[in-house]
């Protein structure tokens, strides 16, 4: 069993910047971000394997970096805008894939990020 802590999340004036932090109970291949906005379908952000590859956002303003020694990812997000409110999930794999759902797949309880004046 793998448990997900995030932290991070909350209420940010647009073009600010904000840093998650995911850690995970054990040590796991990949790490990453998911975020749900209202009434939208979950997303992914991006992921990181344990040996440095993965899949990213194409914008620059998503920064995604794992310190392995702590099990730990982070998602830092620059330039925010109102439509990145969303709340954003940490995920994690045990099977050697980059993204995976199902078997071999942990999630966070997910933290809110709300971009607002």
């Amino acid at each position: 069993q793998v448990e997900l802590v995030e932290s991070g999340g909350g209420l940010v004036q647009p073009g600010g910047s904000l840093r998650l932090s995911c850690a995970a109970s054990v040590s796991v291949y990949s790490m990453g971000w998911y975020r749900q906005a209202p009434g939208q379908q979950r997303e992914l952000v991006g992921a990181v394997t344990s040996d440095g590859s993965g899949t990213a956002s194409t914008e620059g303003r998503f920064i995604i970096a794992r310190d392995n020694a702590k099990n730990t990812v982070y998602l830092q997000i620059d330039r925010l805008r109102p439509e990145d409110t969303a709340v954003y999930y940490c995920s994690a794999c045990i099977v050697r894939a980059v993204v995976c759902v199902g078997t071999g797949s942990y999630w966070g309880q997910g933290t809110q990020v709300t971009v607002a004046s």
